[in-house]
């Protein structure tokens, strides 16, 4: 049973997001939430400059552990099965879904060029929630909304959530996991397992 097969056209559409960000054009958009999408911004276009294979993916990682909300999102992903699990479990998971994902960030960066991100509004949302509407231009084909969903988390501003074309990729990673863990015989484990094993097939 293939893991996250529905999810990869969402990865795709995200890691051109990503990339685009390399090209980013400020329209209406201001205040700490727009300027953490910056900040992110000026990571990636440097990693994009300078870096391939292990050291990008390195600084992908970094970019995720720094500035996006991992805990939050990861107990957003697993939903019910997050209260099954006890503290080395979530702190595998959390490993190990970190790992899967710079390893896949930094292999897709190289299929993208030319998008650039335009940034606009930042709406605000009750519970120190910003959504920083953005839009990917494409060099061929319409251009793909993009919200990022931006919390304080008590430690600072993260990205806690990306949005494509009204498609959650917490949601989509909830729905890909459930359905994993619900074809394992209901265990949690078999899905860090697996997720543990991609890690390291990626190194």
């Amino acid at each position: 049973m293939p893991l996250l097969a529905n999810r990869r056209v969402v990865l795709r559409l995200a890691a051109g997001a990503f990339a685009g960000l390399a090209a980013v054009h400020a329209q209406a958009a201001d205040g700490p939430a727009a300027a953490l999408i910056e900040k992110v911004a000026a990571q990636v276009i440097e990693l994009v400059k300078t870096k391939t294979g292990p050291e990008r993916e390195a600084g992908i990682r970094q970019v995720l552990e720094q500035s996006f909300d991992l805990p939050y999102m990861a107990q957003q992903a697993l939903a019910t099965h997050w209260n099954e699990t006890n503290a080395d479990q979530r702190q595998r998971f959390l490993k190990a879904v970190v790992s899967s994902e710079a390893h896949a960030y930094a292999e897709r960066f190289g299929q993208y060029g030319g998008q650039t991100l335009t940034v606009g509004r930042v709406i605000q949302r009750p519970g120190n929630v910003s959504i920083v509407q953005s839009k990917l231009n494409q060099t061929n084909g319409q251009p793909i909304n993009i919200d990022w969903e931006v919390r304080d988390n008590g430690q600072g501003l993260r990205i806690s959530d990306v949005k494509i074309e009204g498609v959650s990729m917490v949601m989509t990673r909830r729905s890909d996991f459930n359905s994993y863990i619900s074809g394992h015989g209901g265990q949690v484990d078999a899905l860090i397992s697996e997720l543990e094993a991609r890690a390291k097939a990626a190194r």
